[in-house]
């Protein structure tokens, strides 16, 4: 960062209380909790851990992350920042603008020039962008697929962040900028706020409601996305739905395509082109572990499916992660 921001920008600070965390602002940024628990026992995770002498060094460090791919047989992986938010919430979220984009801007060039460059075969670069200004969103998108950026991430559900919804032209320069870079927006649960039904602070009877429904955002930004102008507009532009899983997939297509059918006619979507056409074009989907959606793949894509192993946090399977793909693809053809 710029000298006259290092005071109020991103610093990592340790008490004997909290421990080791983030600053923003002079206000607390974040924490580790469930983002760095890997190889511990399902037992063990808590909402923990509390300073970076209490996590894999793979969390952290990139050539240990190296040897721990190695170990789980991940060729290359593209990683979503923790401490600014998925989508960049916190930085977006600056009271200085000045300084949230210079935050931006300051990630973005660590990903690029010190994490993804120490192993460029391994590591795919994906940025922020500050998206509280489309121009300004052009533009770092623009500077960073300059700088080799193969993916930015985004918010799923703009407006219920209080921003345009992807029903309006709002978005279309970005959209433009994404298509004309072939970068893929990489858009992950949970950035576009709780599930609906369930408190701002994630809970209703404890956080396992929370964490189950996340994926309701997944398939809410599938509609919102499939019924919109986008893929219409801007037929390259991909998006890759994050950590929510497959299996809601078939249902959800199936629901859209007979809801467009029944419905196009008085409602302002494109008629000719049924939604589900679009997201065997445009839209991907990882899975973790997920025998209802591999079971139901050839309803999804095979194209559309993608893998995530979500090292290091707290789905991960690691160091058990090829064991349990080998048990869930046991009856999927190599060709598949």
């Amino acid at each position: 960062l710029p000298a006259k921001f290092k005071e109020a920008g991103p610093n990592l600070v340790r008490d004997a209380v909290n421990g080791d965390h983030w600053l923003f602002e002079g206000a607390p940024a974040g924490n580790f909790a469930l983002n760095a628990v890997v190889g511990r026992a399902k037992e063990d995770i808590a909402m923990d851990p509390r300073s970076y002498d209490d996590m894999r060094d793979g969390c952290h460090d990139i050539h240990e992350r190296i040897k721990d791919m190695d170990i789980e047989g991940v060729h290359a992986e593209l990683n979503f920042p923790n401490m600014p938010g998925f989508a960049g919430t916190t930085l977006v979220n600056a009271k200085d603008k000045e300084l949230g984009l210079a935050s931006i801007q300051a990630y973005n060039d660590f990903i690029i020039d010190e994490w993804c460059a120490a192993y460029p075969d391994r590591q795919i670069p994906l940025v922020l962008v500050p998206w509280w200004d489309v121009d300004l969103t052009v533009k770092e998108i623009h500077r960073t697929a300059d700088k080799g950026a193969k993916s930015f991430t985004f918010v799923e559900l703009p407006h219920r962040l209080g921003m345009p919804s992807w029903h309006t032209d709002h978005w279309n320069p970005m959209l433009q900028a994404a298509q004309d870079r072939d970068m893929p927006i990489s858009i992950h649960f949970g950035s576009g706020g709780f599930p609906p039904g369930v408190s701002t602070e994630g809970v209703t009877t404890n956080f396992t409601v929370g964490i189950s429904l996340f994926a309701l955002n997944s398939a809410n930004a599938t509609a919102e996305l499939l019924l919109s102008p986008v893929f219409h507009n801007y037929p390259d532009v991909k998006f890759v739905l994050s950590e929510g899983g497959i299996g809601w997939v078939p249902y959800m297509l199936e629901r859209i395509d007979y809801v467009w059918d029944r419905h196009r006619w008085y409602n302002d979507v494109n008629r000719e082109i049924k939604p589900s056409e679009l997201w065997f074009k445009n839209m991907y989907a990882p899975f973790i572990y997920d025998d209802a959606g591999i079971h139901s793949r050839h309803l999804i894509g095979i194209d559309n499916i993608m893998f995530e192993s979500d090292y290091p946090h707290s789905d991960s399977n690691w160091p058990h992660t090829r064991k349990m793909l080998e048990e869930s693809l046991a009856n999927v053809p190599n060709d598949e």
